[in-house]
């Protein structure tokens, strides 16, 4: 059933306010099971609406009605996924976003509004979201967008549940993460030594969110000893990534580096 939303207006039902029904959806999998998720919506009801839903499908979701309080929630729940409209009191969610992404690129983002034309799609995956959802939409559309995005951004790692992802497929690539297999889309195995796959894994966990070069050397850490031990070395395997997956100058740019920030892997990633 569509959620009917629009400036000035609630989250409704169609035909009215009713209460909302409890929704029969796939429950969410074990590792996204419990994922915090904060709301930013400053229409009350639209808040409380989606609360409830992501609540009904087992997350911990929180809210908030504008910018200040945002931070002050990110910063006592520590959300995995940020659910930010872009019309808000204040500072617009755009701007929440790019200020996000600079002080905790980890958190994924998507961005809920009224407009949804590609200009304004484009400025918000510009700005760092992860994904783009217009209104008005239905609850599937909804809870299939976050559970995809909560996959996506899975944290390498981290001892929080989270089934790793067996295979990561991007742009006609393929990596299998049991046996560190890469192959290309012509089929050639090439080779990682640990230091390069781990690299890798990270950047197709967050895929299209820029990391730092700290966060890199957080991060990499994480998976083995085998990691850069600066932002030198990381700008070194970065260099040496890049020329077995960009071998030709004509080859599409999958790692761009993100002025001011570090890095981002610009292809969309796939976990199975």
């Amino acid at each position: 059933m569509a959620l009917g939303i629009a400036a000035g207006r609630g989250l409704s039902e169609r035909g009215g306010h009713g209460p909302l029904p409890r929704v029969t959806e796939p429950p969410p999998r074990p590792h996204e099971a419990g994922a915090r998720i904060l709301v930013v919506e400053d229409d009350g009801e639209t808040r409380r609406l989606l609360a409830r839903l992501l609540r009904d499908q087992g997350y911990e979701a929180s809210v908030a009605r504008d910018g200040d309080e945002m931070w002050d929630m990110i910063a006592r729940a520590s959300p995995d996924l940020v659910l930010l409209d872009v019309m808000l009191p204040g500072r617009s969610g755009l701007d929440l976003c790019r200020a996000l992404r600079a002080e905790r690129a980890d958190t994924a983002v998507i961005m809920v509004t009224a407009k949804g034309d590609e200009a304004d799609r484009v400025r918000g995956l510009d700005v760092g979201a992860d994904d783009y959802l217009p209104k008005p939409f239905s609850r599937q559309e909804l809870l299939a967008r976050v559970r995809a995005v909560l996959r996506r951004a899975g944290r390498p790692g981290a001892d929080d549940g989270a089934a790793p992802a067996r295979e990561w497929l991007f742009a006609g690539w393929r990596l299998d993460t049991a046996t560190r297999e890469l192959l290309s889309p012509e089929g050639v195995q090439v080779g990682l030594s640990q230091a390069e796959f781990d690299l890798l894994a990270v950047f197709l966990a967050f895929a299209g969110r820029p990391l730092s070069r700290e966060r890199l050397l957080e991060l990499t850490r994480h998976r083995t000893s085998v990691s850069p031990a600066s932002d030198r070395s990381v700008d070194m395997l970065v260099s040496r990534l890049r020329r077995k997956l960009e071998p030709r100058d004509t080859s599409p740019p999958m790692i761009r580096t993100s002025r001011g920030v570090g890095y981002v892997f610009a292809v969309r990633a796939e976990a199975r």
